[in-house]
């Protein structure tokens, strides 16, 4: 019978309209871990239906005395099993049951059946950060079927982050908040795609591989470890006092002997200068500035001042290059 047809007896004034639950869980969670009402409705079911032999839940179902039936009913068909009253539990596909669900929709909407009672219910969920688990996946089966992608290596990699973090830079400078979700996503990409390689690690003993949960159980134990005003008993009542526990912390951690240690000194200039003169600040140090002639000491000096009126002088530079190009466009009549 199609859903065109006139309908069966099941749900008529006479007799209860019975309940379709349709149970779904996120394969981002281990197969079994389900909610405890998902286990209750399953074990109370008159009837259990999959479509899909494969399903990653069906040894777990079975195993804990859960009898599933493969099949894929129709809207109708489905009604139909209702009938008397029954419970009949659906469990989802993982590509979904978008024409079982519409067609329910359908029958619903003619008003021409007495509709079972339908409810949708989560037996697993996602966790915040659960859509990481599909990136590190889409990156490994990259990593091993794109030609180019497995030819990739760590350095040969490396400007990308660079360029990556630039636009990100950019991004949040233009306040733009989908180029700033976009450029995120590329910036994170960048992480996951080096620990891939990491993965495998490398000719010398001094490679040895880690992955991406290495990767981010070192920054957990680190983020912690310089948190103890929030993960401890330490207080801290002002941004100072939590920036000047993480660089002696830092300092610990690395047994600097030095402020200036740990500084990437390939970083642009301003940003350079900016950096270790916040170092200086924050350690109480009296620092003359070097005696020089000519425009480096000249910035330099700028730089040191900005940091000091707490402006960052590689945002001030580039705010004024993209009012100095704007007023580029306008001189060449493309900004008018």
């Amino acid at each position: 019978m199609n859903e065109t047809e006139t309908p069966s007896p099941a749900g008529t004034a006479d007799e209860p309209v019975g309940r379709v639950i349709l149970l779904t869980t996120s394969h981002r969670v281990a197969p079994g871990l389900l909610s405890w009402p998902a286990w209750q409705a399953l074990h109370g079911a008159d009837e259990v239906l999959c479509a899909d032999a494969t399903h990653p839940q069906l040894p777990y179902l079975r195993e804990a005395g859960v009898a599933v039936a493969q099949a894929a009913p129709t809207a109708q068909e489905l009604v139909d099993a209702c009938a008397g009253g029954r419970t009949v539990l659906v469990l989802a596909t993982a590509e979904g049951d978008r024409a079982l669900t519409d067609g329910l929709a359908r029958l619903a909407g003619s008003g021409r059946v007495a509709m079972p009672d339908l409810e949708l219910l989560p037996g697993s969920y996602d966790l915040p950060g659960a859509r990481l688990l599909d990136l590190v996946q889409v990156m490994d089966r990259i990593r091993d079927e794109c030609p180019w992608s497995s030819q990739q290596t760590h350095k040969g990699l490396a400007k990308y982050a660079i360029e990556e973090a630039y636009e990100l830079v950019e991004a949040i400078e233009e306040g733009d908040r989908e180029e700033l979700r976009e450029e995120l996503g590329d910036v994170l990409l960048q992480v996951v795609f080096h620990a891939r390689i990491a993965e495998e690690g490398g000719p010398g003993e001094e490679d040895e591989p880690f992955s991406v949960d290495d990767v981010a159980g070192g920054i957990v134990d680190k983020l912690i470890h310089r948190h103890p005003h929030v993960f401890g008993d330490d207080t801290a009542r002002t941004p100072e006092e939590v920036k000047e526990h993480w660089l002696r912390t830092k300092a610990e951690e690395k047994r600097r002997t030095s402020v200036t240690e740990g500084i990437p000194l390939g970083q642009p200039g301003l940003a350079l200068a900016a950096k270790l003169a916040s170092r200086v600040r924050t350690a109480g140090l009296d620092v003359p500035l070097p005696r020089g002639e000519g425009v480096g000491y000249d910035l330099l000096a700028l730089a040191l001042r900005a940091e000091s009126e707490g402006v960052d002088p590689e945002a001030a530079l580039r705010a004024a290059a993209r009012a100095y190009r704007d007023a580029v466009r306008v001189a060449e009549g493309v900004g008018e």
